[in-house]
């Protein structure tokens, strides 16, 4: 049974098609990454699994429960799927430790002191430990994502969806944050992942998807993917990419 599962889900924004009847099995423990031109709709798809943007047709499954049946929603969904953005979303006014405590409180019912040991824990575990009592603007771009990864990871989620995280990066934080990806997928994290880092997405992923006018247009091994594509529009993406020196 896959962890998590779409079935021909479509999405329109007005008259414009984003979604085209998209299919997509990702099974536990894997990574799956998300690559084509900007408008292919990867984004939009990502943020379909967990419910920040809905669906006009087909359907989304978590452990082969539909992720619109009231057993979880919204608020059990989020608890179980955790997103981290290119942009990071803090909350300029409060603390890194105030962040990574507002929604577990305010949201998940959890006590001060009870986020308060999650979010240290979670800070800890990537050495930001002593960024605690620091407020965002004090932060370098890397710390501020790393402490974006640290509020997803704050309700244990079972899938971990990551839209172009390093996008917002100069170039030599980009390493920094790769590096916690696959730490993550070392301890076994399902995660769906939209990158423009093609290296990135050749090493780390267990499955690469091609998505070109909302639907996927060829997936498979990493390996296979990028160095004998099958589809004709694959293959002049990645040509563009080699052209540009990314891969």
């Amino acid at each position: 049974m896959p962890r998590v599962q779409l079935s021909e889900v479509t999405k329109y924004f007005g008259n414009k098609l984003v979604l085209d009847q998209v299919d997509l099995s990702v099974d536990l423990h894997e990574v799956v990454c998300l690559i084509g031109a900007s408008g292919s709709g990867k984004s939009t798809l990502l943020r379909c699994i967990n419910r920040l943007v809905k669906v006009d047709y087909g359907d989304i499954y978590l452990d082969d429960v539909a992720i619109t049946d009231s057993q979880f929603g919204k608020v059990g969904l989020h608890k179980r799927i955790g997103i981290v953005f290119q942009s990071y979303n803090l909350f300029p006014h409060l603390t890194v430790l105030d962040n990574l405590t507002l929604a577990p409180r305010k949201v998940h019912g959890k006590s001060k002191k009870e986020a308060g040991a999650a979010a240290q824990e979670q800070l800890d575990r990537f050495g930001m430990d002593s960024f605690a009592s620091a407020y965002p603007e004090q932060l370098s771009g890397g710390q501020q994502q790393r402490v974006a990864f640290v509020r997803a990871l704050m309700n244990r989620p079972d899938v971990l969806l990551l839209d172009e995280v390093t996008a917002a990066l100069d170039p030599e934080l980009v390493g920094e944050i790769l590096g916690i990806i696959r730490e993550l997928k070392a301890q076994g994290m399902t995660m769906v992942i939209v990158t423009h880092e093609m290296g990135f997405a050749r090493d780390v992923a267990d499955r690469v998807c091609f998505l070109e006018g909302g639907r996927i247009l060829e997936e498979g091994d990493p390996t296979r993917m990028f160095s004998e594509p099958k589809h004709e529009r694959t293959r002049a993406f990645l040509d563009r990419i080699i052209e540009a020196g990314r891969l």
